[in-house]
């Protein structure tokens, strides 16, 4: 086999199919290498999807995403409720103030007392029970932004004042 191109460049057209030949022996060799690397990757894979008792990793991941979503609308419906509670939470009596005193100086014991509750804008009520020999008279009287529109006695001021701190 002559050819006038490789004849005119030097070269052996024989020494041509010896190098083409070793060159296919040498890219058989790296394929044989790479079908045996990809069976092991491809048993290692299967290994890693089957999981635990028989389960594949694609049902565990859904699975997974359904318990998200189930968390994710817990957490929206916690957060609703979180504002509700707070805005609930306004209205409701939370500063509170007491003070017991013996109102006659007769009975001895404390037995009086007045009790004032605020909720977060200090608005609420003082009610204050005063017990002697005859009975117990009870008041109550209405506090508005931290303040009585009726006058308040020593004690009363005093409840509202601990209320307040």
């Amino acid at each position: 086999m002559n050819s006038e191109i490789l004849n005119s460049i030097g070269i052996d057209p024989g020494i041509i199919m010896i190098v083409m030949a070793a060159l296919i022996f040498i890219l058989l060799i790296l394929y044989i290498a790479n079908l045996v690397k990809s069976s092991k990757l491809k048993k290692k894979y299967n290994q890693f999807m089957e999981g635990r008792e028989g389960k594949s990793l694609e049902e565990i991941i859904n699975k997974t995403y359904e318990k998200y979503d189930e968390v994710s609308q817990k957490v929206d419906e916690n957060a609703e409720n979180i504002i509700k509670i707070n805005s609930r939470m306004k209205k409701t009596y939370q500063k509170m103030g007491m003070v017991k005193y013996d109102a006659f100086n007769e009975m001895g014991g404390k037995l009086s007392f007045s009790l004032a509750l605020l909720d977060e804008v200090n608005d609420g009520f003082i009610i204050n029970s005063m017990h002697s020999r005859e009975g117990c008279y009870t008041y109550i009287k209405e506090i508005v932004k931290g303040e009585s529109y009726i006058v308040l006695a020593d004690e009363e001021r005093e409840a509202l004042d601990e209320a307040l701190s």
